[in-house]
């Protein structure tokens, strides 16, 4: 099950992540881990400073159409990642699909069902 969506505007992590990060710490408060796969972005870190806390970045070989965000010691949040390269149209169709409630579609499968685009395959 998804909690939302992200459509980043590049592969660059250091210019993506800092206003996700952000926009996730106002929403749902501090976060203490961030899980992406590693092989999806440029120049990923392993932590990063947001709102004067360190937010721990891991890798994993998840495939980029997730981020897995968690937040204390046992919450964790899953977002679609929509590729940066998808059209506007696409994009909205799949972060519209990622937030039904109840939807048991895959990030991958909405990613194709919305025109989207597909994960990377490692």
């Amino acid at each position: 099950m998804l909690d939302g969506a992200w459509w980043p505007r590049s592969r660059d992590i250091g210019a993506e992540l800092p206003a996700l990060l952000s926009a996730l710490t106002e929403h749902l408060g501090p976060l203490t881990r961030l899980g992406l796969d590693a092989a999806a972005w440029e120049g990923l870190p392993t932590r990063i400073v947001v709102a004067d806390r360190v937010v721990h970045i891991d890798s994993f070989p998840v495939s980029d159409d997730t981020v897995l965000i968690t937040q204390g010691e046992n919450d964790l949040f899953s977002l679609l990642v929509v590729p940066p390269d998808a059209t506007p149209e696409a994009a909205r169709a799949a972060m519209a699909q990622a937030v039904v409630a109840g939807n048991p579609s895959t990030a991958a499968q909405i990613l194709i069902d919305t025109g989207g685009g597909q994960a990377r395959q490692l």
